[in-house]
């Protein structure tokens, strides 16, 4: 995986850890490309906590109301700009803890900004990483914590920077849940999945 992509990253779309925050909230049961949309002009009215306050729920819904749970994402991105404000600085917290105390921040959302934000090598298991994972049996496990918890002990520091964002791209592009794509996948030969294709099928 990390010769064919050296150095992965996520595909929303962000310039500072304060948006890319933004975007990950706004991506739960959402697709990258439908965020990515929505952000290109929430940002350019509202890109601090500061201007997402002064927004309100009702300007942050115009600009993403075609995103699933829209009108709970803008009171999660009002109440957390809020709390950015009152008690980081306005500044995007580096702390696991503080992070999951935000609106609409939980365990994968937290890694996400660490990892992408901060450089911090930790694992952020969605949907797409959880399936891989059990799929191919590399880290099988019956909830999205155990699943973290084997990848992180199992995963050689040396890739556990990049570990998720590979993962996650495999899951989206390759592996996907309904008619994974075998003949493309570059650990073929490591897959422990029992209905995996062979190339000629």
């Amino acid at each position: 995986m990390r010769r064919a992509n050296p150095r992965p990253t996520t595909e929303l779309a962000y310039g500072s850890p304060f948006e890319l925050l933004v975007a990950v909230v706004l991506s739960a049961q959402a697709t990258d490309v439908s965020v990515n949309q929505a952000t290109k002009t929430l940002f350019a009215e509202a890109d601090t906590p500061e201007a997402m306050l002064a927004l309100g729920e009702a300007g942050i819904r115009r600009h993403i109301r075609r995103i699933g749970l829209f009108n709970a994402k803008a009171a999660n991105l009002v109440a957390l700009s809020g709390i950015l404000l009152e008690k980081h600085g306005g500044q995007v917290p580096r702390e696991r803890e503080a992070l999951e105390a935000l609106p609409g921040v939980g365990r994968k959302t937290a890694n996400v900004i660490l990892n992408t934000a901060f450089g911090v090598p930790v694992i952020a298991v969605d949907t797409h990483v959880f399936r891989l994972s059990n799929r191919t049996r590399i880290a099988p496990g019956k909830n999205v914590l155990e699943v973290e918890k084997r990848l992180m002990r199992l995963t050689p520091k040396e890739y556990l920077q990049h570990a998720h964002h590979w993962l996650i791209l495999h899951g989206r592009y390759v592996c996907q849940a309904r008619k994974p794509r075998c003949h493309e996948c570059v650990i073929a030969d490591l897959c422990e999945y029992p209905k995996r294709l062979r190339p000629n099928e």
